[in-house]
């Protein structure tokens, strides 16, 4: 198995040490999703109904992404992580997805929320992208990367 780890990680940084861990865990690439105009704390505060993360989930807006994943097309499995807005992916999540083709690729979602859970994004995610969601999973940040290589070997990859 090729895989990739890519990963939008908010503010606090969570979703990244975890993408981190499961990447060094299972010996994939790590890759971070950033949006061209990085998000500001006042950016991320969802009980504004007029900050940006608001204006882009509710309006459906897309994100622009800073990056591009070199060789994207050499990967069989992606594993995305996000924090949990609303239930489901950010908007940049979707963006991502749209931006590649994952024809023939299994997509793995994990996630990191203070009690939310992932049921909403796959089928989310999954009507976006040619290729398979076979797996989601909301974990915490601290994660032992003995947890998450047990996950993915749980897995039917």
């Amino acid at each position: 198995m090729k895989a990739l780890v890519a990963y939008f990680s908010a503010e606090r940084g969570n979703t990244a040490k975890l993408a981190n861990t499961l990447a060094e865990a299972i010996g994939a690439d790590a890759f971070e999703i950033k949006p061209t105009e990085p998000y500001t704390r006042a950016d991320l505060k969802w009980t504004n109904p007029m900050s940006r993360c608001n204006k882009e989930k509710f309006g459906k807006k897309d994100v622009p992404i800073a990056e591009r994943v070199e060789g994207f097309e050499s990967y069989d499995t992606v594993f995305i992580g996000f924090p949990i807005w609303y239930f489901a992916e950010p908007n940049i999540i979707d963006s991502f997805v749209k931006d590649y083709d994952f024809t023939e690729k299994k997509i793995v979602l994990f996630a990191t929320s203070g009690g939310t859970d992932i049921t909403k994004a796959p089928d989310k995610i999954g009507a976006l992208v040619s290729g398979t969601v076979i797996g989601a999973r909301r974990f915490t940040p601290d994660e032992t990367a003995e947890t998450l290589k047990e996950w993915v070997e749980s897995l039917v990859l």
